[in-house]
C-alpha cells in the first residue's frame, strides 16, 4: 500500500511543515492523512482541540482530521474516521492509509472529485482519471459526495453515514484545475473546454485571422472557438515546460517573474494580424497584462482577448487560491476597465448562461459561487493564513 500527495496551498503555508501526507503515531496505530480542498470550519474544531491539549505540528487544515481521529472514544478505526469526518464542513477529498486499509473520503457536498480506479495489483483512489494511466489502471467509478470507500485485503466495502447534501461540484475543476485528459464529475475535461470554446465563438462577433490559446489551459477552448469561426488555430505562444503554472503559485512575486521566463510570442506567425486569444480565465489580472503585452510588442494589427469562463468576482474558500476577493480585478473593475487595463481592442467572458448551456450539465449540481456569489456552505472571517501556529 502507498499513499502520496501533490500540495496546493490553500490554508496554511506552503512551507515543508505542510507537506503531505501528513504522518502520525497514536494509540490508535500509525496513520497517513492526504486531503484535497479546505475545511471551512477547521479554525473552531482547532481552538476547540487545543482547549483539550492538543498540540499541531503544521499550520494545515488536513491535521485537525488526525487529531479528531485520535480522540475518538470509538472502538473500531473506521467508525473513529466516519465520527470525525462527521463534524468537518467544507470541502475535502480525503485518503486515510494505516498499516492494513486505505480509507477514501469525498465530502457530502461533493466539491472535490476523487475516483476509483483497479488494476492487476488491487485498488487505486487518485482525484483525477488520468493518474490510472500512469499505474495501468482503468477507471471504475467517482466516490459519491458522503461515500466513505474502505479497501482492506484487496477487498473494498462502501459507506455512506452522513445525511445528503445538496451537490456542489466545483466548476473550476473542469474550467481550469482538472488536466485535459481526465475524467472528471462524469465529464471529458477536454470536450468540455473545447465546447465553451465552440460557446464562446457564438456569443462573439469578432472575425479573427487567427486564434492562438494561452498555453496550456486556454488550448482547448481556443481549438473549440477557431473551428466554430472556421479560422485557424495556432500555437503564437510558446511556452517552457521548465515552468510551472502561474496562477497556482503561492506569491505574487514568483507569479511575475515565472510569465517573462514561461513564454515567447512566435513572431512570424503573429506579425500584421488580428488576433484573438483564448484563456480559461483571468483571476488577479497580472499575468494576462503581461502576456498581452508580449503578443502586441509581437506586431499584431488588432488583439482582442476571449475568456472561456465568465467574470471571476466571488472568493472560493472550497480549495481553489483565491481567497481575497480585493485579488479579482473583475470584482474591482468593470469589463471596460479590465479591457483598458489589459490594452486589448476588446474584451469577452463567456456568459454565465452559456458556460452550462455549452456542457449540457445540470447546474443545480455544481458550486460556481466564485462567479454568482451563490455559497453552498457559509463562511465567516475566513482566511488562507487562518490556522497559524503562533
Amino acid at each position: 500500500m502507498a499513499i502520496g500527495h501533490v500540495r496546493y496551498s490553500t490554508t496554511g503555508g506552503s512551507g515543508l511543515v505542510n507537506a503531505q501526507p501528513l504522518v502520525a503515531v497514536s494509540h490508535r496505530g500509525d496513520m497517513a492523512v492526504a486531503h484535497n480542498g479546505n475545511i471551512t470550519n477547521a479554525s473552531i474544531i482547532r481552538k476547540e482541540l487545543e482547549k483539550e491539549g492538543a498540540i499541531f505540528q503544521s499550520t494545515s487544515d488536513t491535521e485537525i482530521v488526525i487529531h479528531l481521529i485520535a480522540r475518538s472514544r470509538k472502538e473500531h478505526f473506521v467508525d473513529a474516521v466516519i465520527e470525525s469526518v462527521g463534524q468537518l464542513e467544507g470541502a475535502f477529498s480525503l485518503l486515510i492509509m494505516t498499516k492494513n486499509k486505505v480509507i477514501g473520503i469525498r465530502d457530502p457536498w461533493g466539491f472535490r472529485p476523487l475516483s476509483l480506479g483497479f488494476a492487476e495489483q488491487g485498488y487505486v483512489l487518485a482525484s483525477e482519471s488520468t493518474a490510472f494511466d500512469i499505474v495501468d489502471a482503468r477507471y471504475v467509478r467517482d466516490i459519491d459526495p458522503g461515500e466513505v470507500l474502505v479497501i482492506e485485503n484487496n477487498e473494498m466495502r462502501s459507506i455512506k453515514p452522513f445525511p445528503e447534501r445538496k451537490k456542489s461540484q466545483c466548476i473550476f475543476e473542469l474550467i481550469y484545475f482538472a488536466k485535459p485528459s481526465s475524467t472528471v464529475f462524469g465529464s471529458s475535461v477536454y470536450e468540455f473546454r473545447k465546447e465553451l470554446g465552440r460557446q464562446l465563438a457564438l456569443e462573439d462577433d469578432v472575425e479573427p485571422d487567427l486564434v492562438i490559446p494561452v498555453p496550456d489551459s486556454g488550448r482547448m477552448a481556443a481549438l473549440g472557438y477557431a473551428q466554430a469561426k472556421g479560422v485557424p488555430c495556432e500555437e503564437g505562444l510558446i511556452r517552457s515546460h521548465y515552468i510551472g503554472r502561474t496562477f497556482i503559485e503561492p506569491a505574487q512575486g514568483i507569479r511575475d517573474f515565472g510569465v517573462k521566463i514561461k513564454f515567447s510570442p512566435v513572431k512570424s506567425l503573429l506579425e500584421g494580424k488580428k488576433v484573438v486569444v483564448v484563456d480559461d480565465s483571468i483571476v488577479r489580472g497580472t499575468t494576462a497584462r503581461k502576456i498581452i503585452k508580449m503578443i502586441k510588442e509581437a506586431g499584431v494589427k488588432e488583439l482582442h482577448f476571449r475568456i472561456s469562463s465568465p467574470p471571476t468576482v466571488s472568493a472560493c474558500y472550497y480549495g481553489i487560491d483565491f481567497p481575497d476577493p480585493s485579488e479579482l480585478i473583475a470584482n474591482r473593475m468593470s469589463l471596460e476597465e479590465i479591457r483598458q487595463y489589459l490594452g486589448v481592442e476588446s474584451l469577452r467572458y463567456i456568459s454565465y448562461e452559456g458556460l452550462f448551456r455549452s456542457s449540457h450539465l445540470n447546474k443545480e449540481h455544481f458550486c460556481a459561487a466564485c462567479f454568482d456569489q451563490q455559497y453552498p456552505i457559509q463562511v465567516q472571517n475566513f482566511s488562507k493564513d487562518i490556522l497559524s501556529l503562533f
